[in-house]
């Protein structure tokens, strides 16, 4: 009798490991979320106790402290847009993409997108108002603030509420967003805190905060185009002008990371207006629909 020849040992464990890897992804925008508002909410404290100071340098070390929570709150969002940018392209490449993994995903994108932004951009821009509540402009702008930043929020999760219904529908066209994609929203938020970080404090300063936060907001949900890079082919013969571009912004972000990321929030917060104004001027030929993505 012949000897049988050993079977193939599955590697049932590195498969598993497979399909949870772009999940670990999701999680660590998750973690990123979570850490931004913790530290947006220690921020407040921070400037509650340095208000309540009575000496001096105390105040300041308080608010120094402040200062850096907030800060680390949006460094905390941009690591969840670049945990976000991968966990959908390593789903694709490892062909492990669920519908599980799509709607935890969106889920993760309302808390780190969403609700994180949100209490930042309240938390910087008008709870250093809150020495005003007793005159009847702060009390107000404080209730403007709190409608503007939770209608931010309720536009993110529209915007992705959107993206589910409608990113299964065919011959759509990959080089645009429509509407302003939340990570892009979110990015501009945490852009500016990052550049600025010490809280506003002049209410002038705080209404144009509210009002640039209401405008992210409206882009979101906005049938404006943004372009999405998803057609980005860095395998082509000519690709390499692509690898320098992206090699100089990393290398920008690493050394200037304040001004060349409130440049890239700007622009890509502006360009879909101008390509609305073009296409004003302008007028295309039809395309194909263009995707509702994130």
């Amino acid at each position: 009798m012949e000897p049988q020849p050993p079977k193939p040992v599955e590697r049932r464990g590195l498969r598993r490991g497979i399909y949870i890897l772009p999940s670990l992804f999701t999680v660590g925008t998750l973690v990123c979320g979570y850490y931004a508002i913790l530290s947006t909410q220690r921020a407040g404290q921070f400037l509650a106790a340095a208000a309540a100071a009575t000496l001096a340098p105390k105040a300041a070390e308080l608010t120094g402290l402040a200062v850096a929570a907030l800060d680390n709150a949006a460094k905390a969002i941009g690591w969840a847009i670049v945990f976000d940018g991968f966990d959908g392209r390593i789903a694709r490449l490892t062909n492990t993409a669920s519908p599980f993994g799509r709607e935890f995903d969106s889920l993760a994108d309302v808390v780190a997108f969403g609700v994180a932004p949100a209490i930042l951009a309240y938390g910087w821009g008008v709870r250093g108002l809150s020495t005003l509540s007793g005159a009847q402009i702060g009390q107000h702008i404080l209730d403007i603030a709190w409608i503007i930043t939770f209608g931010y929020m309720i536009c993110g999760a529209a915007r992705l509420a959107r993206f589910n219904i409608d990113t299964v529908k065919p011959n759509t066209d990959r080089r645009f967003f429509v509407g302003m994609p939340i990570p892009a929203g979110a990015g501009f938020v945490a852009s500016v805190v990052h550049f600025y970080k010490t809280p506003l404090t002049d209410w002038h300063f705080s209404l144009a905060w509210l009002a640039a936060v209401g405008l992210i907001g409206y882009l979101m949900v906005s049938t404006m185009r943004y372009w999405s890079f998803k057609t980005l082919n860095l395998r082509k013969r000519r690709s390499y002008l692509g690898i320098i571009i992206i090699g100089l912004i990393i290398g920008g972000i690493f050394f200037y990371s304040e001004p060349v990321l409130l440049f890239l929030g700007i622009t890509y917060a502006l360009h879909g207006i101008v390509l609305k104004i073009i296409s004003k001027i302008r007028p295309h030929s039809p395309t194909p629909e263009e995707v509702h993505a994130v």
